[in-house]
């Protein structure tokens, strides 16, 4: 399928979804995080929506540290890699990431088409899967598919700001219940309060590490190379395979301790 790099109704309706009430049940509320989930009618892949008060954390921060990668690799601890592969217009581009699961699960990787929009006092960024010729499937990973991935950040003026995230991931396996279940416990919270403490001490890292280096905000330092949609095809999760880890039990992985609480 032809991939489309999202537009304005997009972004719109991305907001609309982080901020609308309907149709999502509260999983977790405590400590500033907020976690929901809904249950697709017609997907068997589950919804995540999550939402953290950042206090003292102005809004341009957050979207910086989303943005910058070379700083995740100082906060993600969950992240194996990430790089990007090529840019799209001034605002979107192609990247790859991977992450960590709890032995004996196999550990995921994506490859995404992000695009992003600074609207007035909110900062939008959101991705899908995609195909690109040059990084199949690795023989050590699960492909996940992100079938909807992004952040809203608000800005609550001098007092900081509001982060949300929701997720739609197939993680391409038969996963035990517990494991879904644990996201949104553990892994999604500890996820949202590690993205905030990272973000108070950004300021003084970027000092120290090519402060006036914003590609996401200033499109002519971008130095990555173009590449066209056409190279680009939707991600299907029925042309991956599937992996059937259902039967692994609770008792035989090794929990790290980003996942406490």
């Amino acid at each position: 399928m032809p991939v489309q790099i999202p537009d304005d109704s997009d972004f719109s309706s991305f907001k609309d979804q982080c901020l609308s009430a309907d149709g999502w049940t509260s999983r977790y509320n405590k400590g500033g995080v907020t976690v929901w989930c809904r249950d697709q009618e017609s997907s068997t892949v589950q919804k995540l929506k999550m939402r953290i008060v950042c206090k003292d954390v102005m809004a341009e921060t957050l979207y910086d540290v989303l943005h910058d990668t070379s700083y995740r690799k100082k906060w993600d601890t969950n992240m194996i890699d990430t790089y990007d592969i090529g840019r799209l217009t001034v605002n979107a581009d192609v990247g790859y990431y991977s992450w960590k699961c709890p032995s004996p699960l196999k550990n995921r990787d994506f490859v995404t088409m992000r695009s992003w929009l600074p609207l007035g006092n909110d900062f939008l960024i959101i991705n899908y899967s995609v195909k690109h010729p040059q990084h199949p499937p690795k023989k050590d990973y699960v492909r996940a598919v992100s079938l909807l991935t992004g952040y809203l950040i608000q800005s609550n003026g001098a007092a900081g700001s509001t982060l949300y995230y929701l997720t739609q991931v197939d993680p391409r396996g038969s996963l035990p219940k517990w494991v879904v279940n644990r996201v949104s416990q553990f892994v999604a919270p500890k996820a949202m309060r590690k993205i905030y403490k990272a973000s108070l001490k950004y300021p003084e890292w970027k000092r120290k590490h090519n402060p006036s280096l914003k590609p996401w905000m200033f499109p002519e330092q971008n130095t990555l190379p173009c590449i066209s949609v056409s190279e680009l095809t939707l991600q299907r999760a029925d042309s991956l395979e599937n992996i059937d880890e259902s039967s692994v039990s609770e008792e035989k992985t090794n929990h790290s301790d980003d996942e406490e609480t």
